[in-house]
């Protein structure tokens, strides 16, 4: 793999990990499924795609993906919590809606940015920096300041509620906290992320897509999954950092595949399938594959501790 490959790989994973961050809040947090993440990713890059196409400034254009976003996470809240549906199901609503919404804010299956500036280029032009570093700076910076908001907002007591919710509702709704609220708030910042990211992504890319979207809970999972069985960090910022390092590494596997001869673009879907499958299953494989306890040795030291509290 050449260096600019490389480098292409992890713009893309960066860019990608605010997709990711948006999965884990859902998925790790608040023990939440939410499939709406396929309709709000393109989303966010319609709308930015679009505007700026008009003509408008491609930051304010960047911008207005997160609003529209959080909106997305808000209807698949009140669905689930006002109406009683289930958490799969009011994300499938959701995404089902986001699809026709996204082809009529493009109105055609994409829109191309060939001929028009982005986020990046007026970085580069602003700055004399190469495209590639402002693309580089951008994504870095995006990312280091979610994480960093994302940690300090976990710490507050909102946050901790939040965290609360996805960890024992039952409790959480005993003291009083609106578990409703919490699941609302948190599936709306999750989609503005997601949202944010595909806005980004379709800068990057230089055009948006109506069927980008698709298998993108597929691949924030597996990021997700990747980062934490690779790094295997428990603290809150260590995990924030570790699913942004699960999707720089899942975009370098799927590069690495992709030179593979016999490998082709279609296989991507089955590949990430089986990169799941091996990251959740791993966790039990080593568990075999660990010596076991010696009985003896645990019952001596048990009954030491015993004499010597007599």
């Amino acid at each position: 793999m050449n260096l600019m490959l490389l480098w292409s790989t992890l713009i893309l994973g960066l860019l990608y990990g605010l997709l990711v961050l948006g999965v884990f809040l859902t998925f790790r947090i608040l023990n939440y499924a939410d499939l709406s993440v396929d309709g709000s990713l393109p989303l966010g890059a319609a709308i930015t795609a679009t505007l700026i196409f008009n003509g408008m400034n491609p930051f304010l254009a960047t911008l207005l993906a997160i609003p529209l976003g959080a909106a997305a996470g808000l209807i698949t809240g009140v669905l689930h919590t006002r109406f009683s549906i289930t958490p799969l199901l009011s994300g499938i609503l959701t995404m089902i809606g986001l699809y026709s919404i996204n082809l009529r804010i493009m109105g055609r299956p994409n829109v191309t940015l060939l001929r028009h500036d982005t986020i990046f280029d007026i970085l580069s032009s602003a700055t004399g920096l190469s495209l590639r570093l402002s693309q580089t700076f951008i994504a870095i910076a995006v990312i280091v300041v979610t994480v960093i908001g994302l940690y300090l907002f976990l710490n507050t007591e909102l946050g901790q509620a939040l965290r609360g919710t996805g960890d024992n509702e039952v409790m959480l709704r005993s003291l009083g906290v609106n578990t409703d609220g919490m699941k609302i708030m948190g599936l709306a910042i999750s989609n503005a992320l997601v949202a944010l990211s595909g806005a980004l992504i379709a800068q990057y890319q230089g055009f948006a897509d109506i069927n980008m979207g698709i298998g993108m809970i597929i691949i924030g999972l597996a990021s997700v999954i990747i980062g934490e069985v690779a790094l295997g960090v428990k603290t809150i910022l260590g995990r924030l950092c570790a699913v942004v390092a699960g999707s720089v590494l899942y975009r370098l596997a799927i590069a690495l595949v992709l030179r593979i001869s016999f490998i082709e673009y279609t296989d991507l879907k089955l590949f990430t399938a089986l990169l799941v499958t091996i990251a959740l299953i791993s966790p039990e494989i080593s568990k075999k594959f660990r010596p076991a306890p010696d009985l003896a040795l645990l019952e001596e030291r048990t009954g030491g501790a015993e004499r010597a509290g007599n």
